[in-house]
């Protein structure tokens, strides 16, 4: 696989130290930034396979920085770090382009299995066997990677969460609610959109350039992956 290298964005120097010093111990490359201007730069100079992102940065917060990144990088993971722990905030990492969310204080072996779980999106051999199929849309499990009629679709996390979700309950309406519970791990709050939004999101990547759609809306219930 390689040495995976990790960018930590993080002002609160105690927490970098340490998290850097527990991600080296399991073999991972570290750098650090103490602030979003400092971060963004690394970013710009190095190539990172996973950046772990503090909200609270002393010049730009990490809801901004992540918006960069995610412009720049659209696949690249980023794992977000706060004090703020309500589903609003949640909410807006999510919008940002987090990939996932952990809230101090936390434990360092749940970040770890947090960080495994982003890194097996982009770095794994390619498995012909773990594949969902509806119509010619094609999800391989093992590599993360997405195609439709045969061309690459670049998805983040988040967005190859969501549909991985719909194309397992193909022909099935999925409410917001239900998105919310399983993609997002939160309770659905009927004040926010992000739902919509990453439906949006798929629907510009999978269907925009094909005749046949395959994310439908089911008004007043939620929404269906089907033919047609």
């Amino acid at each position: 696989m390689g040495e995976i290298k990790v960018l930590i964005i993080e002002d609160e120097k105690k927490i970098a130290a340490a998290l850097k010093t527990g991600l080296e111990e399991q073999g991972f490359y570290v750098m650090v930034a103490y602030d979003g201007a400092g971060g963004e730069k690394l970013f710009n100079n190095y190539h990172f396979d996973l950046v772990i992102l503090d909200i609270n940065l002393p010049d730009m917060n990490g809801f901004a920085l992540s918006r960069i990144i995610r412009q720049k990088e659209a696949e690249m993971p980023i794992l977000m770090l706060t004090a703020l722990g309500t589903v609003e905030d949640k909410v807006e990492g999510f919008e940002a382009g987090a990939d996932d969310y952990v809230v101090k204080p936390f434990a360092f072996k749940e970040l770890l299995a947090r960080i495994r779980s982003l890194l097996r999106r982009t770095i794994q051999g390619i498995s012909l066997g773990n594949i969902l199929r509806i119509a010619d849309l094609e999800i391989n499990l093992d590599s993360k990677e997405v195609r439709r009629s045969g061309n690459k679709i670049s998805l983040t996390a988040k967005e190859f969460q969501l549909l991985e979700y719909l194309v397992r309950n193909k022909n099935k309406v999925v409410s917001r609610a239900d998105i919310a519970n399983r993609v997002w791990d939160i309770g659905f709050d009927t004040g926010t959109n992000v739902i919509d939004v990453y439906i949006n999101f798929l629907r510009k990547k999978v269907d925009k350039d094909h005749s046949v759609k395959l994310i439908h809306t089911q008004i007043g219930m939620g929404y269906i992956m089907k033919e047609g």
